[in-house]
């Protein structure tokens, strides 16, 4: 029974927290995607056509350097509360990014693309 009760307010818990922090997120205003976008977009992110998303392909050595990169990302993105679509094979990662909670691109999107190519460059 306590652990139904701790697991019943653990998971209220994770609900009232990620419904509070969805109230918070706003898709990217004008202003940000002609600045903050754009830069992103200078460091090879693409702008993706069928939806409000950016995308970038990486490639590494080996699969070693790509689950090494991988793992950097996850252990960020899961601190951030902000976690990418992504695709491995062997030595490349496909990533796509995008805000589900407002539908579309936001400020959390550009932070975690900027995160995300800082660890890539620690390979090459």
């Amino acid at each position: 029974l306590r652990s139904t009760n701790l697991q019943t307010r653990t998971t209220n818990q994770l609900f009232h927290t990620t419904a509070m922090s969805a109230a918070k997120i706003a898709k990217l205003s004008d202003e940000q995607r002609s600045v903050d976008l754009k830069a992103v977009e200078e460091s090879g992110w693409k702008v993706q056509e069928d939806r409000d998303a950016i995308y970038k392909e990486f490639v590494f050595r080996d699969f070693n350097e790509a689950f090494g990169f991988m793992t950097r990302v996850a252990l960020r993105a899961d601190k951030v509360d902000h976690h990418p679509e992504w695709f491995n094979v062997y030595n490349r990662v496909n990533i796509t990014l995008s805000t589900h909670d407002c539908g579309g691109l936001s400020k959390r999107d550009l932070d975690l693309a900027k995160f995300i190519d800082g660890a890539a460059k620690v390979f090459v």
